[in-house]
């Protein structure tokens, strides 16, 4: 029945009347190009559409399936019945080719799937190998049917059709060149094609039918493959798993899949299933070695893991992560783990590469390093103990790798990690193999060994995934951190496994770091051996540092972790951790400072009975209130709220957090009360937003009587004057109460007079008339506390203003009730000043009281202040006994006209009464000017020479006060408040400068004179606060209102900080000799500080101002000796240092010259970000490139310029000059040798000097350690004898000790050849005099002192040989030394210029270390015999500081007299050549 059935099917496709020839043509052409099939044979076979393919499949099927009713072989059926099976082969390629095309039909697509399953089918069939049926071409244009048949790009947009115009517009490419025609009218019929394909529409029934026939021809091939093997056909196999890739994410799959080797094809009811099944089958042994199909696999599934889009998955990671990648990732992770199950022993070597390639791969973007980590976790834990233990061993080494997203995504993975339990090892691993396998190591090591990272990104990834473990709560977490902390972490694995630096390679050995892999291989990491011991107080030290790291989200991150470790107590609190957070308040960056309010409050939420913690919380958010950025001000009037507010009015349901409120308000009662004046900025705020109901008051009033007065009142008088009712009774009560005490509660009585003088309006008039009567009355007993004085007479003020219908009424009464007070006061202090005997009874207190008195009732009644009061108050401030013995009737002659205070002699009064009289005559100037024109002289003249610190603090106060009440008359005065910042007593200083900080932000007074050099001198006071405070208000407050401050004065500031006065220009205003000595940073002592003020400036300037500050650098300061305007001097030699050295740090440079490359791109989460970020970079190496150019045109001329005439001076800046040529010539290399390649002579001798100078530093640095052990530079070695090189000029000159010498250390110098001039040796030998650099006078020097001692030889030798070249490098005695060298016993050294002429004058070269003179008289070798035997030829050169006499008759053409350019040689080398005995 079968045979027949086949027959029939066979004779309706009509195989006999195909053409043999057509055919052979397809077999022979390997199914490539052909021929389609003649059309009426194709009709023939497609009139009833798919039946005459679903006839065939169902005849063939029974032989392929060895059914029963199949007794014959097919094969023998085909040649029985004179069938070809080639013919219907080349039948089925035609249908199949005919779908490869882009623009077939439902029906053609159709038709190529069913005649694919037709070929797989015949495959299938037994015999099909002696029959040669299979043909690799073939059969891989039957998988291509796969994808060729599926419509491509379903769901996308369609193309835009090329605009004709513009191809018109640009018809030329990039080089200017016409395009070829041919080329067009290929892109025409490309456009043509594009068009027909946009054409084509599918229904949702055609793409149902081709999506049910795909189904059903991979299930077919899915049967096939599990009986045909492709052992020999590696590519057939790499084409089948593409094809079964592509199908992954074929369509969603509403069930979790979960492929396994029992399940299926016919169970499976989606394509991706089905998929998955393929690539299972195609690991068996039946297609080959496992192992080598399982790197295949899982190389192509790498980029399905990992997410990516493009072919291969070479294409860009899409922003937002697709859904439908995210779930084939899944999918493939399941079908991963599933494999390796099964296949066990032979997956694992493959998942391990595969879990490598994960980590070099993966996007960096956050959400795709956050899924291949979970994906890494997860298949990780398929491997067994050992592999899982090597594994994060080499997890480890890659965490340290160069490459900045490499180690990110180790900590990512390392979070992911200890997310899984952790493993038990099964007991056959060594102990340091188990410590791989634990959280611990992975937590100590691995995160926390990255907060110390050199990349900003690193080490904030690192932090917050620190934080991040401890927020998980486990128990391991917590125990590992807290051993961490307590120092016993994981040495022993880090003593194997702790590289200081790695590098990838693959597994073939590359020793080179690689990009990409294009194969999949293992990939290894070098180590090196290194350890790491932790310590406790290190790690919260290290903590504590990097809270004030210089990048922003690494400070965010280091608080996360403070704040993690102190809320889950792994540690006790310490006042420096939490100082640490509570400084972050007040940090630059506004997302730090949110950060360290949250962690702050959060720490105190989880300690609520820590009286530290709540200290450090009232200290770091209150003043936050006042923060300049609104957004700061929000978050810490929330926090206050929480804890302040909601507590209080919700206090029957928060007993626990009311508790903490009214402790917190205790703490700013009597511990915190200068916090109290930024409350009053939070309750200002609330009180608009209406936030105090009555029920906030009936509370608050209900603790008043209580252990809770003091706090309660406190709050009442924030809130008086807003809230909506009070119980005044209970006010008035509790005054009287609180009057009639005598050791009443201070701050309560403030607070209630607060009250009182809130509520005065809404008292009634007797009660408003019976408080002013009590409070008067009481003023006048003066029995008040000087603390209660002025809060007493603002109470009174405002019951005055409150009782009267008009202002005239309430100044009258206020004229009687406050003009009786100063009546009384006068009396008294008569008494005490004018009557005799009257100041030996007084008492002191009781003086102060009636001072301050006066002081504050005369403000609020000017007319009743008499003139006599002046006079009392000035006689109590007249100079003392002693200062007047001190000074002379010189002294007294030069005082001020205007001063008052001279015809009162012999005062007695102490220094507390003088101290608050000069508040009192402070407040009355404030109400007279005339009496504060007579005084201010003599207030300023105080401050220079009072000894008193209460004395000179007041007198600056009430000068800063009458600077805003008089700013015309007080502003000359101001220099005298300035002088105060170099006050002896650190108290002055910092008052002085708050006071000045607060007189400039309000531009009272403004940046004249020497007001700007003696503010940021304040940056180097002894003090670290008051430095820190200079800081904070010179960049927080007083920058911000004039960003161009630092750079104005910058010039100016090199003169003055040097004390130099000879400039036109710069540093001209007057100063007493008193403030030049009091502010002066001149001299080499004070150079370190001077240098911090100038980095500190530089380093807050734009980079448009570092642009133009090099730039008058040069034109301001060196010009002016270049030019001769200012004289070269020891003065100027200061200046010039300070200048250079400048020029010279790192400050000064562009941002774009400065900054790092990882720095430039760190890894962004938005790509918007990245772009922005790459534009930054791109406009930074703009400006550098300008900048460069700018430099080299108009700096480096005025720098040789320079160079010449210090060398001439022989002054000790040339040091410090030869130092910034060193730094330029590696940042400009390029533009240099652009700028000398005019001058060639110019460069060579700049070459030269900057080499001999190099090998002088090298020297330095030899002699500072350990010259035995250092090895030889040039071939030369140095000698232990030998001291420091010194240059012309040098106060410590060679004759000095050397223990007096200078012995500071100075960095290695560059290799010679790094410097990028051309040299030009024969132009410097043209006889001609030229300026002595340097180097050239130091080897004049030692030439003239070694010719003289070989005379004093030659004199009294006996004999003496030089020694032989070889000799001379083995003898300890023939060394290379400096310029200057001597010897220990002061001979002379044996070190000189000497020439060597080799074939010719070209090669002449100049070198010190190769000496004529013998250090010893007889020859130590029988080679320095044979040498001395030999006819000598050394050259002598004449002194190069005489006239140039004519040049030796050479048998050589001397370049000199060429005409013309030189002939170029090539760069010149220095090297020491060995010397020519001279003949006999």
């Amino acid at each position: 029945m079968a045979a027949e059935r086949l027959l029939r099917a066979l004779e309706r496709w009509g195989v006999r009347g195909v053409s043999a020839a057509w055919v052979d043509t397809t077999w022979e052409l390997d199914f490539t190009e052909t021929e389609p099939l003649d059309s009426r044979q194709e009709s023939l076979i497609t009139e009833a559409g798919l039946e005459a393919f679903s006839q065939l499949y169902e005849a063939l099927y029974p032989f392929a399936a060895e059914e029963q009713e199949a007794t014959e072989s097919v094969w023998s059926l085909f040649a029985e019945n004179n069938f070809s099976h080639n013919v219907l082969v080349a039948v089925l390629y035609h249908f199949v080719q005919e779908a490869q095309n882009k623009t077939a039909d439902v029906a053609q697509r159709l038709y190529a799937l069913h005649a694919a399953g037709l070929y797989f089918l015949l495959v299938e069939i037994p015999g099909n190998i002696a029959n040669r049926l299979f043909h690799p071409v073939m059969f891989e244009k039957c998988l291509q049917t796969f994808q060729k048949c599926w419509p491509q790009g379903l769901g996308l947009p369609r193309k835009r059709k090329k605009s004709q115009t513009s191809s018109q517009q640009h018809g030329k490419n990039k080089r200017g060149k016409v395009a070829k025609k041919t080329n067009t009218q290929m892109d025409d019929v490309f456009e043509e094609e594009e068009d027909q394909e946009e054409e084509l529409f599918f229904s949702a029934s055609d793409l149902l039918q081709i999506r049910e026939a795909l189904f059903l021809l991979l299930k077919n091939f899915l049967r096939l493959l599990s009986k045909f093997s492709l052992k020999e056909k590696p590519q057939c196999v790499q084409a089948c798993i593409q094809i079964f890739l592509g199908f992954l994410s074929f369509e969603p799959c509403p069930r979790s899949l979960e492929p396994s080797e029992s399940m299926s094809p016919d169970q499976a009811r989606y394509v991706p299933e089905l998929a998955h099944l393929g690539l299972r089958l195609l690991c068996s042994t039946l297609h080959g070695l496992q192992d080598k199909t399982l790197r295949w696999v899982f190389h192509r599934l790498l980029p399905v893991v990992l997410m990516l889009s493009g072919r291969g998955g070479s294409g860009a990671a899409p922003a937002a992560v697709p859904s439908q990648a995210m779930s084939a990732s899944n999918q493939a992770i399941k079908f991963i783990s599933s494999l390796t199950k099964d296949l066990a022993e032979v997956a694992f070597p493959v998942l391990r590469i595969l879990l490598q390639h994960i980590c070099i791969k993966v996007p960096d973007k956050s959400e795709y390093r956050t899924h291949a980590a979970l994906a890494l976790s997860q298949l990780l834990y398929q491997l067994p103990c050992a592999q899982h233990a090597d594994f994060v061993a080499w997890l480890y080494r890659y965490s340290c790798n160069s490459k900045i997203s490499y180690r990110v995504f180790a900590l990512d993975a390392a979070l992911a990690l200890l997310e899984l339990p952790e493993r038990e090892h099964d007991g056959s691993l060594s102990e340091e193999q188990a410590a791989f396998l634990k959280h611990k190591f992975l937590v100590q090591a691995m995160v926390f060994g990255r907060c110390s990272d050199r990349a900003p990104t690193v080490r904030s990834r690192a932090l917050s995934s620190f934080a991040q473990c401890l927020e998980t709560r486990t128990t391991s977490s917590v125990e590992n951190i807290q051993e961490l902390l307590q120092g016993t972490g994981v040495s022993t694995a880090l003593t194997t496994h702790g590289p200081t630096g790695t590098s990838l390679s693959s597994a073939e050995g590359l020793s080179r770091p690689q990009k990409t892999f294009p194969t999949f291989k293992t990939v290894e990491v070098s180590n090196e051996r290194d350890t790491n011991d932790f310590d406790g107080k290190e790690v919260m030290a290290m903590l504590r540092l990097r809270a004030g790291d210089e990048k922003t989200n690494v400070r965010k991150s280091a608080l996360q972790v403070l704040m993690s470790i102190l809320k889950h107590s792994v540690i006790p609190c310490t006042p420096e951790d939490l100082a640490t957070l509570q400084d972050r308040c007040r940090d630059p960056a506004v997302s730090v400072r949110k950060q360290a309010l949250q962690s702050i409050t959060d720490l105190l939420m989880s300690h609520p009975d820590d009286v530290l913690i709540q200290k450090a919380w009232l200290t770091g958010v209150i003043p936050v209130v006042m923060d300049c950025e609104s957004s700061v001000q929000e978050k810490a009037l929330a926090c206050l709220d929480q804890f302040l507010l909601e507590p209080i009015k919700h206090s029957r349901h928060q007993e626990a957090r009311q508790n903490l409120a009214w402790e917190l308000l205790t703490l700013l009662t009597k511990e915190s009360q200068e916090l109290s004046r930024y409350l009053s900025k939070a309750f200002g705020v609330w009180s608009k937003q209406g936030r105090f109901s009555s029920t906030f008051v009936s509370v608050v009033i209900s603790h008043v009587g209580t252990e809770r007065s003091s706090p309660a009142w406190m709050l009442l008088a924030k809130v008086a004057g807003s809230a909506p009712k009070l119980d005044y009774s209970k006010v008035v009560d509790t005054w009287d109460e609180i009057s009639r005490q005598p050791a009443a509660d201070l701050d309560t009585m403030v607070h209630v007079l607060s009250v009182i003088g809130s509520v005065a309006k809404h008292l009634s008039r007797s009660t408003q008339q019976k408080l002013i009567d009590d409070i008067g009355s009481r003023l006048r007993d003066f029995q008040f506390p000087l603390e209660a004085i002025s809060p007493t007479v603002e109470t009174l003020q405002k019951l005055c203003l409150a009782s009267a219908d008009a202002l005239e009424g309430a100044q009258a009464q206020l004229d009687e009730i406050c003009g009786g007070l100063v009546s009384v006061c006068e009396s008294y202090i008569s008494s005490i000043v004018l009557k005799e005997g009257g100041a030996e009874q007084l008492q002191e207190d009781a003086l102060v009281r009636h001072l301050f008195i006066l002081g504050e009732a005369a403000q609020l009644c000017p007319a009743r202040v008499e003139k006599r009061v002046f006079l009392l108050i000035q006689s109590i401030l007249a100079s003392p006994v002693a200062l007047e013995q001190y000074g002379s009737d010189d002294d007294e002659d030069d005082r001020p006209a205007t001063q008052p205070l001279s015809q009162f002699r012999g005062s007695v009064m102490p220094s507390v009464v003088r101290a608050h009289a000069f508040i009192t005559l402070g407040k009355l100037c404030l109400q007279h000017e005339d009496l504060a024109k007579q005084c201010i002289a003599a207030l300023a003249r105080e401050l220079e020479v009072s000894k008193d610190m209460a004395i000179r603090n007041n007198v600056v106060i009430v000068i800063c006060d009458l600077c805003i009440r008089y700013t015309t008359m007080v502003d000359k005065y101001i220099p005298d408040v300035s002088a105060c910042l170099k006050d002896p007593e650190p108290f002055i200083r910092k008052q002085t400068l708050i006071l000045l900080t607060n007189l400039l932000q309000e531009e009272f007074v403004k940046w004249k004179g020497s007001l700007f050099f003696r503010f940021i001198s304040v940056l180097v006071d002894p003090n670290s606060d008051i430095a820190s405070l200079a800081e904070f208000c010179l960049v927080h407050l007083l920058l911000k209102r004039n960003p161009a401050m630092f750079s104005q004065h910058f010039i100016e500031c090199i003169f003055h900080f040097n004390s130099y006065e000879r400039h036109e220009k710069y540093n001209r205003f007057s100063q007493s000799e008193r403030e030049k000595k009091l502010f002066s940073l001149k001299g080499q002592e004070n150079k370190g500080k001077r240098m911090q003020i100038y980095k500190f400036l530089l380093d807050h300037f734009t980079d448009e101002q570092r642009f133009n500050i090099t730039s008058k650098i040069s034109h301001n300061v060196l010009a002016c000796f270049v030019d001769g305007v200012l004289p070269l001097d020891a003065e100027a030699s200061e200046l010039l240092s300070d200048t250079f050295k400048i020029l010279s740090c790192k400050e000064i440079k562009l941002s774009a010259m400065r900054s790092r490359p990882e720095d430039d791109f760190p890894p962004e989460e938005d790509e918007m970000a990245m772009a922005n970020a790459v534009m930054q970079v791109v406009q930074k190496k703009l400006i550098s490139q300008v900048q460069k150019k700018n430099f080299v045109e108009h700096v480096i001329p005025v720098i040789t310029s320079l160079k010449a005439a210090l060398e001439q001076s022989r002054l000790l800046a040339l040091r410090d000059l030869m130092n910034y040529l060193r730094e330029i010539t590696q940042d400009y290399r390029n533009e240099i040798k652009e700028l000398f390649a005019a001058d060639k002579q110019l460069a060579a001798e700049l070459e030269y000097d900057m080499k001999k100078y190099e090998e002088q530093l090298w020297r330095e640095q030899e002699l500072l350690g350990d010259p035995d052990s250092l090895p030889a530079r040039g071939g030369a070695q140095q000698s232990p004898s030998s001291e420091r090189a010194v240059l012309p000029g040098d106060p410590h000159n060679a004759g000095s000790p050397p223990a007096q010498r200078d012995s500071s250390p100075l960095r290695a110098a560059l290799p010679p050849s790094s410097i990028g001039f051309i040299t030009s040796p024969a132009r410097i030998l043209k006889p001609k005099l030229r300026r002595i650099s340097l180097n050239t006078f130091a080897i004049l020097n030692s030439a003239k002192e070694v010719t003289e001692e070989a005379r004093k030889q030659r004199s009294r030798s006996l004999g003496g040989r030089p020694l032989s070249l070889g000799s001379q490098w083995s003898s300890k005695q023939g060394t290379l030394g400096s310029l200057t060298q001597a010897s220990s016993e002061g001979a002379v050294l044996n070190v000189r210029a000497i020439s060597t002429p080799d074939k010719s004058i070209n090669n002449v070269t100049f070198g010190a270390g190769v000496s004529y003179i013998s250090p010893t008289d007889t020859p130590t070798s029988a080679q320095e015999k044979q040498a001395r035997d030999r006819p000598k030829e050394i050259v002598c050169l004449e002194a190069p500081d005489k006239p140039s006499s004519q040049p030796q008759p050479w048998k050589v053409n001397s370049p000199g007299g060429r005409s013309g350019t030189l002939p170029r040689t090539g760069p010149r080398k220095f090297s020491s050549k060995t010397p020519l005995k001279p003949a006999n």
